[in-house]
């Protein structure tokens, strides 16, 4: 395997560019939902696989990586993972089309915590006190970006109700397939998990066919390839970035993409955040940040005792 020198600058750099590249894909996306356009989630997926493929690919020959990169022991293991995860772009994909992209990103945020817990029930690791306290705090943070789509009132709106659900189920479908990658990397590449999944989603994507594919004109059909290009981009940067720096450093700078959405559902969507969607925002992200520097001072802690045990000589 090849052996990656540390360079945390270029690994925050790797990943802010990451966050930047599948916002703006995300916001592609959105915009091919659209009443106007109204691409459906499925024929999203086809797209955001099948063009990450070729991009995925060319990024192996350079690496020279393309003869061990997509070798697999675990093809099974790869379909589970495929299928939990298909079902995860797809949830989130609908969901841009009902919800407003911060709202969106907000509840995503709901992932890496329901994986915590997924992770104590599936794996058998262990979840102390501090780590369940800030989920608990996440958790908070997401039913309040929900409950005004889902609280009874005079100006609910059903398809923004089904939006929160649809979201908040996509969250968890994440969280289960990150449950499957965690027992992949112990035995696959990298890059296999990314390539196999890009193939089976993009197969598993054909299956939505009956259900109401539309003709798309040019420019549509111009954009939905973007979005696969940039899917591939994204995985690539980001595979990239924890090369060249520890997780616990890199992680974080995921949150950049709720200022991003912000931004993007502001002035190009016309969606105004309101006070509730930032304050439950704000839960969320302070919770995930928390979580990720705990770890990191776990992980300090166990490299000094390894090297305390450790025979000097």
């Amino acid at each position: 395997m090849i052996q990656t020198p540390q360079s945390p600058l270029r690994g925050i750099l790797l990943k802010c560019v990451s966050v930047l590249v599948f916002t703006i894909m995300a916001s592609l996306i959105k915009a091919t939902s659209e009443s106007g356009l109204g691409v459906p989630p499925g024929q999203q997926i086809f797209f955001r696989s099948l063009f990450a493929i070729p991009v995925i690919l060319i990024w192996l020959v350079w690496r020279r990586e393309l003869g061990v990169g997509l070798k697999t022991f675990r093809p099974m293991g790869h379909f589970y993972r495929g299928l939990v995860g298909t079902l995860a772009m797809g949830l989130g994909f609908w969901a841009l089309s009902l919800l407003p992209f911060p709202e969106v990103t907000a509840i995503g945020y709901a992932a890496p915590l329901l994986t915590v817990i997924f992770a104590a029930m599936f794996l058998g690791e262990e979840v102390r006190l501090f780590r369940l306290s800030m989920v608990v705090m996440g958790m908070l943070g997401v039913v309040i970006v929900l409950s005004p789509r889902l609280t009874t009132g005079t100006q609910l709106d059903p398809n923004q109700s089904l939006g929160a659900v649809v979201t908040l189920t996509g969250a968890a479908c994440t969280a289960m397939a990150m449950i499957f990658v965690r027992k992949l990397v112990q035995e696959e590449r990298t890059s296999a998990i990314v390539f196999w999944f890009s193939v089976t989603s993009t197969l598993l994507s054909l299956l939505t066919l009956p259900f109401g594919w539309v003709m798309p004109s040019v420019g549509t059909t111009a954009l939905l390839i973007t979005i696969g290009l940039l899917g591939g981009l994204g995985q690539i940067l980001l595979t990239s970035a924890y090369r060249f720096a520890d997780a616990s450093l890199v992680a974080p700078f995921e949150y950049a993409s709720m200022l991003l959405a912000l931004g993007i559902g502001w002035f190009i969507f016309g969606e105004a955040p309101t006070v509730v969607m930032l304050i439950g925002a704000a839960l969320v992200i302070s919770a995930g940040i928390l979580i990720i520097w705990r770890e990191h001072q776990l992980g300090l802690e166990r490299n000094r005792q390894r090297k305390a045990m450790t025979p000097q000589g």
